[in-house]
């Protein structure tokens, strides 16, 4: 026999001499047929585990242990140790001089404060004052003109009362027109009072309040109040008294120019009667008593402008003054 024949013939025995094979699992009967071969089964992957500390059992009173539990590692923390540091008491000096030196800084600033309060405050005093000079100067001029403008007005308000005191046949109507147009007119009085009205708002300032100006100011006011009023009664009677004469015995033309040029065109008048005379001249005893008024008002105005205007002169000295 032959090397390869005894190989041959030594595997068959082998195998003869090995266990009998083990019986298949049994398949399924959904999907597979008789005679047919189960796939192969697919092993599962290999999972790595991560590292597991030891772990750590509690044991109980019975002496048996219970379940481990993982105990992660904690990082070690840095402690800072402060130290100790030994205060000694300082002595009494040393608290007096820092005492004395916050009181010195305390009293420095609110000295410097009030400085620089009292720096500011003559600057506003300053810029009302010089204000004030500039409106009450503007005041003067215009009482100055007004006063003159309304005795003109009065002088026409006696000669008017003059003429229609005469028989109406005799009257001389040219004149009577002229001297009734002159009487229908006003000079109105504005005041500066913008300085004023500042400086009112302002008293608290020590230079304000520690003066006598609140009292100047208010006798200032105070006859401005009573100018207005006579102006607004001289409203009243050129209305009431003055209106009806012009427009019921002027002509339109004379009307017109008088008003527009100043002149009486035409000595002609419509429906003038003795009794519309007398009644005027009468209302003209009512409106020159207004008139006379208003110089007296003027004049005390002008005085008290005058009067405040030198006492801010002399208790401010305003720039330029």
């Amino acid at each position: 026999m032959s090397i390869n024949a005894r190989k041959n013939t030594d595997k068959i025995k082998q195998g003869s001499e090995k266990e009998p094979p083990k019986p298949r699992r049994k398949m399924k009967a959904e999907g597979l047929e008789a005679g047919t071969v189960a796939p192969p089964e697919k092993k599962p992957k290999p999972v790595r585990k991560p590292p597991v500390t030891a772990p750590l059992t509690n044991k109980s009173a019975t002496g048996h242990s219970e379940t481990p539990e993982t105990v992660s590692p904690t990082p070690e923390m840095e402690v800072h140790h402060h130290p100790q540091l030994e205060h000694k008491p300082k002595p009494i000096k040393e608290y007096l001089l820092e005492g004395f030196m916050i009181f010195i800084a305390v009293m420095m600033g609110f000295i410097a404060e009030n400085i620089r309060e009292g720096i500011d405050n003559n600057e506003q005093v300053q810029q009302l004052t010089s204000q004030l000079v500039q409106d009450l100067k503007a005041d003067t001029a215009i009482l100055n003109g007004n006063n003159a403008e309304t005795a003109k007005i009065l002088a026409a308000n006696d000669s008017l009362f003059y003429l229609l005191q005469q028989p109406l046949a005799k009257a001389d109507t040219k004149k009577i027109q002229k001297f009734a147009a002159d009487s229908h007119s006003m000079w109105p009085f504005h005041p500066s009072g913008g300085a004023i009205a500042a400086i009112k708002n302002e008293l608290h300032l020590k230079k304000f309040s520690d003066s006598k100006i609140i009292s100047y100011i208010a006798k200032y006011e105070s006859h401005i109040e009573l100018i207005h009023t006579a102006q607004d009664i001289t409203l009243v009677y050129q209305r009431n008294y003055l209106d009806p004469f012009l427009s019921l015995h002027f002509t339109p033309a004379n009307l017109d120019a008088a008003f527009n040029r100043g002149v009486i065109p035409s000595v002609q008048m419509r429906n003038l009667t003795q009794a519309d005379m007398t009644q005027l001249a009468a209302d003209m005893v009512l409106i020159k008593v207004n008139t006379n008024e208003m110089i007296r008002d003027t004049k005390w105005l002008k005085e008290d402008a005058v009067n405040l205007l030198q006492y801010v002169k002399e208790q401010y000295h305003p720039d330029g003054e």
